[in-house]
């Protein structure tokens, strides 16, 4: 099973505000997440943003001057992905179907289950979810693809097909986030990872 990483509130609030709650900026983008997540952002007007964030329209517009740029921020600021760096893709045990299912129970997204929702939902609304979704895409094939050629006797001799799993591999784990987030299905990672080695070998 994929669990989503958790994405601390208190990781988010302005540590300047006074009793520990949240200023005005982050409760505007708190607000927003939960109204795109719910509604989308396009069925989602300012003023319901503004009403549910307890400040001014106006002041939506000081820190956000359009709509869009609320989008933005909360894609900017409260998604991440995790990169590999110089790092060991995952803990390899020699087992190629065992290494993609540890990959698969550890997607390098790191955002709420509302942003991620948001993600997936908004993918044609703006440049930045699109990018931010590219470059997810980009880091579970190049862990899933490097997983692959340390536990495949013979791997590196295969560059194509290796790149064809991890991107096959890397299309179910993100179709996989979208639908469980959409109707809670559910696509088992350790049978997806058999039948991609099972081909492979």
């Amino acid at each position: 099973m994929i669990v989503p990483s958790v994405w601390s509130r208190t990781a988010r609030r302005r540590s300047g505000a006074p009793g520990g709650e949240p200023d005005a900026r982050t409760r505007i983008l708190d607000a927003a997440e939960g109204l795109f997540a719910a509604g989308g952002y396009e069925a989602t007007a300012t003023a319901e943003i503004a009403k549910r964030a307890a400040v001014p329209k106006g002041l939506v517009f000081h820190y956000f001057p359009r709509k869009i740029d609320v989008l933005v921020a909360l894609v900017d600021e409260r998604t991440g992905i995790e990169e590999l760096g110089d790092r060991p893709a995952e803990d390899v045990p020699g087992d190629p179907a065992r290494a993609l299912a540890g990959l698969a129970r550890r997607v390098p997204l790191r955002a709420s289950p509302a942003m991620r929702r948001i993600l997936f939902r908004e993918a044609d609304t703006h440049t930045s979810v699109r990018e931010r979704l590219r470059h997810l895409n980009a880091e579970i094939i190049r862990r899933a693809g490097f997983a692959l050629e340390l536990t495949l006797p013979g791997g590196r001799g295969d560059a194509a097909r290796l790149e064809a799993a991890a991107a096959t591999f890397a299309a179910v784990l993100l179709y996989q986030e979208n639908l469980c987030l959409l109707t809670g299905h559910h696509i088992d990672p350790d049978m997806v990872a058999d039948l991609i080695v099972r081909a492979l070998t």
